[in-house]
């Protein structure tokens, strides 16, 4: 191991928590992620790649004001932090974790769903392992007391450690041996017909209703190895794992950018209409051909594009639209039109995250309303997803996906979550398809 890098910034002699880190060699984040202990975190995008454990600082939150606690309190975080000044961008510390969809969730709770899971929860890492162009990085961080001397010794626990730990072989699905929809068939027609009326009467003009799985494992599930696959299959999405200090973990595969934010440089996108996959490439072809021309799809993904503009609009001094394109993943194709917008001030990325959330690709429109209607409608507690899960950095700079494509798991069961877009002439059942596409990427990585 090279010697710990410790040249602290300028001025920080008076800081109570120390930051220390080695270049590593490897390719594999799967023993680091094996060999922490709870809380762990993952996040991976096209550029970097970043797993950790243990908590050197926790932020929570909950109310309406949650997302300027989380940026006060990381913040004073930060401040406190002593950081090498040569550390490489895609090692820095950085606090990992996200939001509860709804602004009243709070933890629920022992033997709840999403207990363990409060309005906002961030961890900085004790330890973190990033990959990115080729270079691995391990960073630790220790606050208190004598922080430097049990940072230096924690680099060197976790780099002798992660040197000795071995890379096992995947461990393959743990099966399915049952499931159980909330609502059924008969409940989510009833919901999408009382919802499509509610259009047609201009009460709404959109309302993303979801549906909860519940799923009985054959086995036990090896959640790393389940990330590591969805890794492979959906090399393209933003892959992410939370599990804090108690309670199941949260991860999933989403294709769907709420936003990053560096410097003044916003990237966002709109992600809203969806068919499914050819078993042809001529099938393939004509599908996404069939989602282009579909009056329903296409007014579905305007009403996004706009509504993600005009929530940009106050922040910033420029937004560009791209051109809108079909998306292929491996068992679905959503329209897509990414956004870009230069800030007219500095901002916080959480700032941009408060401002977006929830974007009508899984709100609605009108927003309150679209809320409303989902709280009184759902029967399910949605808990975290469909919400911002990220990261963000000292500078206020990060990157946060919309936690779609994802399921909470405890041992030998998991609960996976989709929602689909209703529209005036949406049809309940076609919409009932439409939520079983999208289970698969988290269910065939679980049969």
């Amino acid at each position: 191991m090279e010697r710990p890098r410790g040249d602290e910034r300028a001025g920080a002699q008076a800081a109570e928590g120390a930051v220390r880190w080695c270049r590593v060699e490897g390719s594999s984040v799967k023993p680091l992620l094996r060999a922490v202990g709870r809380p762990r975190v993952a996040w991976a995008d096209a550029t970097t790649t970043a797993v950790a454990g243990g908590a050197a600082a926790t932020v929570t939150a909950d109310g309406a004001d949650r997302f300027e606690h989380v940026r006060e309190r990381a913040e004073a975080v930060f401040a406190g932090l002593a950081v090498p000044v040569d550390l490489p961008a895609a090692a820095r510390p950085r606090l990992y974790g996200g939001f509860a969809f709804h602004e009243g969730h709070t933890d629920p709770g022992p033997g709840a769903t999403w207990h363990g899971y409060p309005g906002a929860l961030f961890t900085l890492p004790a330890v973190q392992l990033s990959l990115a162009d080729g270079h691995g990085w391990l960073t630790v961080a220790a606050t208190g007391p004598d922080a430097g001397e049990r940072a230096e010794a924690r680099l060197q626990r976790w780099h002798d450690r992660l040197v000795a730990v071995p890379d096992y072989g995947p461990a393959g699905p743990p099966g399915v041996a049952d499931s159980q929809p909330t609502p059924s068939l008969a409940g989510w027609r009833r919901q999408v017909t009382d919802a499509t009326a509610s259009v047609r009467r201009g009460d709404l003009r959109k309302v993303v209703l979801a549906q909860s799985l519940a799923v009985g494992l054959a086995g036990e599930l090896d959640v790393v190895d389940t990330l590591d696959r969805l890794s492979d299959t959906y090399p393209g999405c933003f892959r992410f794992l939370v599990e804090p200090g108690r309670g199941g973990t949260f991860f999933g595969a989403t294709p769907e950018r709420l936003v990053s934010l560096e410097g003044r440089t916003v990237q966002t996108e709109a992600l809203a209409g969806s068919t499914g996959r050819g078993d042809t490439p001529a099938e393939d072809q004509w599908l996404a051909s069939e989602l282009q021309d579909s009056e329903k799809d296409v007014h579905e993904h305007e009403l996004v594009t706009d509504a993600v503009r005009d929530q940009l609009t106050p922040l910033a001094a420029s937004i560009r639209t791209g051109t809108r394109t079909v998306r292929r993943l491996a068992t679905v194709q959503h329209l897509r039109t990414p956004i870009q917008a230069t800030l007219n001030r500095d901002e916080h990325v959480l700032s941009l995250v408060e401002a977006l959330h929830p974007t009508p690709a899984v709100g609605g429109l009108p927003p309150d309303a679209a809320l409303r209607t989902i709280r009184e409608t759902e029967a399910f507690n949605r808990g975290w997803y469909a919400a911002p899960v990220g990261w963000f950095d000292a500078a206020g700079d990060g990157a946060f996906g919309v936690a779609i494509r994802s399921a909470l798991a405890r041992e030998d069961a998991a609960t996976l979550f989709a929602g689909a877009g209703i529209v005036g002439d949406s049809d309940p059942d076609s919409e009932w398809d439409e939520l079983q596409l999208k289970y698969r990427p988290v269910m065939d990585e679980l049969e």
